[in-house]
């Protein structure tokens, strides 16, 4: 399968790992992130010092208003919901093109939905959770593209599901034709099923009527298709059948015990008793052996780098 990978180029809160701008002055080392430096290239920021809070400083808090949360540090009094949103706004409109976000979960600034809100900025309790000022401009800028927080990264099933888009997304970047783009979408077709199947016909139709149109368009309209399509992590159904759609690749070359051997697997799989990598690697290994070129090349075999992989599971 691949051996360079395209590097996602990956927004990331400074204190995972980067630098120690916590309020506490701490620095948290995250195993997700040290693990993709090899083969992503991240920006960090902590929009908290943008702003111009030291290290260490006194706690912000967002706090119940009139019109959306408000940002707040108690000790000071200061309201800094307009410095925030100022900073937000020009650092995301000058970022560039990126393939993803892993932000703190639980700040003020960065959660993605659990920030605390609180009913006033000296006392009272939490009345709601939502995300952080700065993840909220983030969400309104990029709605489409892939976010995490650290605390969810930690689950194995969600991880995959991250990792799976950002370097798909990096791929498709660097596909500069309309002819690559089909061979793409060839190499993605089993993903895009297991993922989302009225999505991945969607995208057929796309390229097949994408003849003389201009490819710009043709690109960006099937990345925002294959954004939508992969949002949510596959379910076991639509998965199970990819598999039985890759199954039928080998059905002239394997033998009656091989056979009853894949759909015993692939049932174990659909009641959750093995893993996906069960069936996974069975078809892989039998693709190898008989040369079929077509599944070789499936993403649905290695949708990011192997090493990745390896990542202890939650």
């Amino acid at each position: 399968m691949e051996s360079l990978w395209p590097r996602p180029r990956l927004v990331v809160s400074a204190c995972l790992g980067f630098a120690a701008v916590r309020y506490s002055g701490e620095l948290i080392p995250d195993k997700v992130v040290a693990a993709l430096r090899e083969f992503a290239d991240f920006v960090p920021v902590c929009p908290e010092v943008e702003i111009g809070l030291g290290v260490p400083r006194p706690t912000v808090r967002l706090v119940r208003g009139d019109d959306g949360p408000r940002m707040v540090q108690p000790k000071t009094g200061e309201d800094l919901t307009e410095r925030m949103n100022a900073f937000s706004q020009g650092f995301l409109e000058g970022l560039g093109p990126v393939e993803g976000f892993i932000l703190k979960n639980r700040s003020p600034t960065c959660a993605l939905k659990d920030a605390k809100v609180y009913a006033r900025a000296d006392e009272g309790g939490v009345v709601a959770r939502g995300p952080g000022l700065f993840a909220q401009a983030v969400e309104s800028a990029f709605p489409l593209l892939p976010k995490e927080d650290e605390g969810r990264l930690s689950s194995a099933r969600i991880r995959a599901h991250f990792f799976t888009r950002v370097f798909a997304l990096a791929r498709l970047r660097r596909v500069e034709s309309l002819g690559e783009l089909r061979a793409f979408h060839a190499r993605y077709k089993l993903l895009l099923l297991a993922y989302n199947q009225a999505g991945a016909r969607a995208l057929g139709r796309l390229l097949a009527e994408a003849e003389g149109k201009p490819y710009p368009e043709v690109r960006r309209a099937y990345e925002d298709g294959f954004l939508k399509a992969t949002r949510l992590p596959f379910r076991l159904g639509p998965m199970a059948d990819a598999l039985l759609h890759a199954f039928g690749y080998f059905k002239k070359v394997l033998t009656p015990k091989e056979k009853a051997h894949f759909l015993e697997l692939l049932g174990a799989f659909r009641e959750e008793r093995v893993p996906l990598e069960a069936p996974l690697a069975l078809l892989q290994s039998w693709a190898l052996r008989h040369g079929v070129p077509y599944l070789e090349a499936q993403s649905l075999f290695e949708p990011y780098p192997k090493p990745l992989q390896s990542l202890a599971s939650s």
